[in-house]
């Protein structure tokens, strides 16, 4: 069985920027304007594998 569990801090990660308190656009749009990895949990991208809970790098 896969581990789908969240890795990292998971207050910078996108799934949790959108629907957060903190909703900030400008922050977000800059961490999915070049995406290089999806998300297996909420297939969300990022630039960077840090903004996510279980990423795959986007071939």
């Amino acid at each position: 069985m896969e581990d789908n569990s969240c890795k990292g801090d998971h207050s910078n990660h996108v799934c949790q920027l959108i629907v957060g308190n903190n909703k900030n656009l400008d922050n977000i749009k800059e961490l999915v304007r070049d995406p290089k990895f999806i998300c297996f949990n909420c297939a969300r991208v990022a630039e960077s594998k840090d903004n996510l809970c279980n990423p795959m790098l986007i071939d």
